[in-house]
């Protein structure tokens, strides 16, 4: 990891999770493939916030909008989700 101890790092650090599935939609993957990249960079995102020093990490990860993708879709987020929060 770089040296950022001459930086003032954030104590809050807020992050809109958003574009796994145009991500996987571009490279021909299923819209879950996506999904399932974007829980990896996540639990990178938790490391490093968490060497760095930073208190509290905001991840807006699903909203009301979000109830309105197709069933299959929304269950297979849900079960991402309950899955990043037992790490």
């Amino acid at each position: 990891m770089q040296d950022f101890s001459q930086l003032k790092i954030p104590r809050h650090i807020a992050i809109i999770m958003d574009g796994n599935g145009r991500w996987a939609r571009k490279r021909g993957l299923p819209r879950i493939v996506g999904h399932k990249t974007g829980v990896e960079s996540v639990r990178e995102v938790i490391k490093v916030a968490s060497e760095l020093g930073v208190e509290y990490l905001t991840l807006y990860t699903f909203s009301k909008e979000n109830w309105k993708r197709p069933k299959e879709e929304v269950m297979g987020l849900m079960n991402l989700l309950k899955r990043l929060l037992r790490m």
